[in-house]
């Protein structure tokens, strides 16, 4: 399924260009009479999907069917207990998730030891552990769904890494989380990019965990932060990590997500787009075994005029049982004009026996946008391209091998880290052995 919406100039009462939508206005989408009274008559027994623009707002939708609607709160009993048909839980095995959504009721807690967490040293840049009274916590994160609020309700101490004002780090920030137990525990982490300050920072998960983990950005105006986040966990590791930013205006944050490691690895990346000319690039890579389920499910907020988003996330699979989830939703809000935004997903699908959920969703309330769309593809190897490549003397394993390469480096190039990229092409290099091609 692909969706793409361009954009076309209309004169207003001035004479002047307005880019607009066709279709739509200044309040969002204009449904034409026809449509119009075929919803109304249906209007009784449906209601407007996610991710589905509303003429005139949401009037008629279900409660939390916009992604705008959806509860966000630090109160973990504002969020009922799991039963798997929630929108936000359908593809969640929730019987995998080692008991981090606190099944047992809202006074429970995730009190097992946290990952052990340790970060580089770098000039420019603090390392503090703080109490969860710290007043710049939840600055730029409020829980979204259970999981998020059981940690929020659960965690003692967190980090705080905050590169200074006008700093440009040279090097790398290196977070590194290493998991040593399998309790369930949670943990939390903040990261500010204070004013005009230029980073990268990788966050790499390791060793054997059961954790519910928050972690939000602050990237404060006209600061640029790169983040790479790698889920490189020991295969029986449990991860479910929101993962949340403010940018704020003119800045820009660059996030990639990485995963392949562990049996069940669930990230909710968030994007609020909060000040005007602020910008976002959401990549992901991930690959999966038999047995593993790996799920990503973004939301790009734009809530600002004039501000840019563009999501490309990539998935392999191979092997019974692997399973890939992707969950995009981008939202337009009526105050966002002059958006420009783009999301797409690509799966491969290496063998028999897998499983891919690929569902991306754009709601947009105003007309006055430059730009947006969505994308997404799920197949096997191409035909055409094997043929090319096997007529050239390519064997087929080595050519399949190749093509699956290729679709992958795409994200990984992104990263601009040459020892993070050599590593993940070794990794990709070791998943390719064991592929039956």
């Amino acid at each position: 399924m692909s969706q793409t919406v361009n954009t076309t100039e209309e004169l207003d009462a001035q004479g002047a260009g307005v880019p607009v939508i066709p279709g739509m206005g200044e309040e969002g989408e204009k449904l034409s009479t026809t449509v119009a009274e075929a919803s109304d008559a249906g209007h009784a027994t449906h209601s407007v999907p996610s991710g589905a623009a509303t003429a005139g707002g949401r009037g008629g939708a279900k409660p939390g069917s916009s992604r705008a609607d959806r509860v966000s709160s630090y109160e973990l009993a504002d969020f009922p207990a799991l039963t798997g048909r929630e929108e936000d839980w359908r593809f969640t095995p929730l019987n995998r998730l080692a008991g981090l959504h606190l099944p047992e009721g809202d006074e429970a807690r995730l009190t097992g030891p946290a990952p052990a967490l340790t970060v580089s040293e770098s000039d420019g840049v603090r390392v503090e552990t703080v109490g969860r009274s710290d007043a710049r916590l939840g600055s730029a994160f409020t829980p979204d769904d259970r999981v998020s609020a059981a940690a929020w309700a659960s965690f003692t101490e967190a980090t705080v890494v905050t590169i200074g004002s006008g700093v440009e780090v040279d090097a790398p920030v290196r977070i590194e989380i290493a998991g040593t137990s399998e309790e369930v525990a949670a943990q939390h982490l903040l990261v500010i990019a204070e004013p005009n300050s230029r980073a990268d920072v990788v966050i790499r998960h390791t060793g054997n965990a059961r954790v519910a983990q928050n972690v939000e950005f602050d990237v404060q105006e006209g600061a640029g932060l790169n983040v790479t986040s790698l889920q490189a966990w020991e295969a029986g590791a449990v991860h479910v990590s929101a993962q949340q930013v403010k940018v704020g205006k003119d800045a820009r944050i660059k996030h990639v997500a990485v995963s392949y490691g562990g049996s069940l690895v669930r990230l909710t990346p968030t994007t609020r787009l909060a000040g005007q000319g602020a910008e976002t690039e959401m990549f992901g890579l991930y690959f999966a075994d038999a047995g593993q389920h790996l799920e990503q499910r973004l939301f790009v907020d734009h809530a600002v005029a004039n501000a840019k988003s563009n999501v490309l996330y990539k998935g392999a699979l191979q092997g019974q049982d692997a399973h890939a989830v992707w969950v995009g939703d981008v939202l337009i809000r009526k105050e966002a004009e002059g958006t420009d935004s783009y999301e797409k997903n690509q799966n491969l699908v290496l063998s028999e026996g897998t499983r891919v959920d690929s569902v991306p969703n754009l709601e947009i309330e105003t007309g006055l946008i430059d730009g947006a769309g969505h994308a997404s593809s799920t197949a096997q190897f191409d035909d055409e391209q094997l043929f090319y490549l096997m007529a050239r003397g390519i064997e087929e394993k080595d050519a399949r091998e190749l093509i699956v390469r290729g679709f992958l480096n795409e994200i990984i190039q992104k990263i601009g880290i040459a020892d993070i990229e050599e590593g993940l092409l070794d990794q990709m290099d070791s998943e390719l052995q064991v592929a039956n091609f």
